[in-house]
């Protein structure tokens, strides 16, 4: 089975297909469309404030060929008046530039993250054993963060800053053309600095979101773990993991800092000694009377309000790179392939050939109940010349009747009673429900048939009525929870300080095993379902609870069709038949007592001696333990 030790590739975020940025944030679109009016409104709105700035010069030039020049004090004041004016106006624009795009960009960001989870929930199993959880949580948090940034600042600046360069281009050229070549002279050695530039920088940018989710895993896997980590005396180690990982991390970052750092030195110092050989060519100019002093003014004020726009292209092209990248990993989530509602694509017609495996019992079709009709299983990453994991499985429990199934440990169970619920899809053969084939079945509808209940119980940070009833419809309600609770042995819930409106903390760690358990198999069974898959529901608790819950479960599984996975003799004695499976096979059936008689293998199993021969010259001391029902 696939392991979540360390992200691959996919999960590492290796992009699958090579993008230019822009046609990579184009993805945003559908997202940015419903609230585009106000987006563009908004760009208008910053582009009208960034050339309001483009004024001011104008207006100095006129003050100091007039006013200044001819000593008009009324003229000096008007011209400080309109300036101020034109600074009122500026700050106005883009303070309703901010207020235009706060609320439609909040909405984006929400949308977005909602969609990203609402998909988690659609991907099947496999897609979630492929990927480490910090990858996934790393996507819906820092890199949504870094898409909110960009829609709210670089998208709009680039355009914004653009306008501003190419008016202020005109503008200067219209003073006077020679000088605006002067400043026109970088333009070509910065556009091929940043081409080159580009593709490095988004490399890295990449790689230090990728190890962001890397470090995330790790710490999210610290806290889960966190009574493993002290009980085995590993923080150390832990924290040199965690240090190893934030050191390459913080390499990584300052790999970014240099370029970035290399980026503005060009952007910056190019545009700087153009000003300076304007500044001096210009002086030249006008003390031979070949230029008026508010001309120069005028052109030198122009390119330092130009200063910031062309200086920012390099901070906002990194923004956008940073941007493209998460846009790309978000998208290689969205991108994964749905569970699909019905039609797995695997299943067999009515009346096919149900598989080559041999089986002890005949798999016709029809017949109520759940059956498996030739179900063979590999995951869907396999090597192609690896053996599946179940082949040839043919097994039939009739309509109420429970069958344990038995096998050592890697012999299939756990994935044989995950394909019940279509957790996984079969890759050959078919299961049915009552006839019903279940690759034909809404999912949605599948699964209030069908309950399950898993070795590892998994509990979530809610309270216990609310985990309990996670397992029934929205109208259950505290005669079901209570019914739930009483069948699973789990009437502590009553004890504890609120209650079943007790909060039970993260993965319910602040139960103990045999708590957890118990009150994930009354998660199964509150909804009174009709086919009932259990994975060793009983292993962390003590023979007396066992004992009672056993009782109880016995009333339960009267009624229901129900697989039960089991180790121990006393959980097997709750089933009708006994199923062994051996090798991702299904090699007998049976009554408890008949294949402690006839199958060597099941006596082993079920005495824990060490060796088949042993177990099956020693007859076990609990053949006359009780009897099946």
């Amino acid at each position: 089975m696939p392991t979540t030790d360390a992200p691959t590739k996919e999960s590492a975020g290796e992009p699958a297909e090579d993008r230019s940025a822009v046609r990579t944030l184009l993805r945003l679109w559908p997202y940015v469309r419903p609230v585009r009016t106000r987006v563009f409104t908004a760009a208008c709105v910053a582009v009208a404030a960034s050339c309001t700035g483009l004024v001011f010069p104008l207006v100095l030039k006129w003050m100091v060929d007039g006013p200044v020049t001819d000593r008009d004090p009324r003229g000096v004041w008007l011209g400080a008046l309109l300036l101020l004016v034109l600074g009122i106006a500026e700050a106005l624009l883009f303070g309703l530039r901010r207020w235009l795009v706060a609320r439609p960009l909040a909405h984006v960001e929400a949308r977005m993250r909602a969609d990203l989870y609402e998909h988690l929930q659609r991907l099947p199993v496999a897609f979630h054993d492929r990927w480490a959880s910090g990858q996934l949580l790393s996507r819906g948090t820092t890199d949504l963060m870094l898409l909110r940034m960009f829609l709210a600042f670089p998208m709009t600046f680039l355009l914004v800053n653009g306008v501003t360069i190419v008016v202020g281009m005109v503008i200067l050229l219209a003073q006077d053309f020679t000088l605006g070549l002067v400043l026109l002279a970088p333009v070509v050695p910065m556009v091929l600095f940043l081409a080159y530039t580009e593709g490095k920088y988004a490399t890295v940018a990449r790689r230090a979101q990728d190890q962001v989710g890397d470090l995330t895993t790790v710490v999210e896997e610290s806290v889960l773990g966190i009574r493993i980590i002290k009980g085995f005396g590993r923080h150390r180690s832990q924290a040199h993991a965690f240090r190893e990982l934030s050191h390459t991390l913080r390499g990584t970052e300052l790999g970014k800092a240099r370029l970035l750092a290399g980026i503005w030195a060009v952007i910056v110092t190019l545009p700087e000694i153009a000003i300076g050989a304007a500044l001096v060519l210009g002086t030249l100019r006008v003390s031979d009377g070949d230029l008026s002093a508010g001309t120069l003014v005028a052109f030198l004020s122009t390119a330092l309000a130009l200063r910031w726009p062309v200086e920012s292209i390099g901070f906002l092209l990194a923004m956008s790179q940073e941007a493209a990248t998460a846009t790309q990993r978000y998208f290689e989530v969205l991108d994964a392939e749905r569970e699909l509602e019905t039609g797995s694509g695997s299943e067999s017609e009515p009346g096919s050939e149900p598989g080559s495996g041999s089986a002890p019992e005949s798999s016709a079709a029809g017949g109520g109940g759940l059956r498996f009709d030739g179900v063979e299983f590999r995951y869907p990453d396999a090597p192609a010349d690896e053996p599946p994991v179940l082949s040839g499985v043919d097994l039939h429990i009739r309509p109420g009747e429970t069958m344990a199934l038995v096998g050592a440990t890697g012999s299939g169970k756990t994935t044989l009673t995950a394909l019940v619920p279509r957790l996984h899809e079969v890759s050959g053969g078919r299961i049915t429900l009552d006839g019903a084939d279940i690759a034909a079945m809404d999912r949605e509808h599948l699964r209030t048939l069908v309950a399950v209940a898993f070795e590892e119980p998994t509990l979530f940070s809610a309270t216990v009525g609310e985990n309990v009833l996670m397992g029934a419809d929205e109208s259950a309600g505290d005669e079901e929870l209570g019914r739930a609770l009483a069948v699973a042995q789990a009437d502590f819930a009553h004890a504890l300080p609120q209650g079943t409106g007790t909060q039970v903390g993260e993965q319910g760690l602040s139960l103990s095993g045999g708590q957890r358990q118990r009150l994930a198999l009354a998660r199964a069974v509150v909804g009174r379902p009709r086919f009932l898959v259990l994975d060793d529901p009983l292993s962390a608790l003590d023979v007396h609870t066992e004992a009672l819950v056993e009782e109880a479960l016995r009333r339960v599984l009267a009624d229901t069709t129900a697989l039960v996975v089991a180790h121990r003799p006393s959980t097997v004695l709750l089933a009708d038949r006994v199923a062994l499976l051996s090798g991702g096979r299904v090699t007998a059936v049976g009554t408890h007592q008949q294949l402690l008689r006839e199958n060597a293998e099941y006596a082993w199993l079920m005495s824990g001696a060490d060796s088949p021969a042993q177990g099956a010259a020693e007859e076990p001391s609990y053949e006359g333990e009780g009897s099946t029902r």
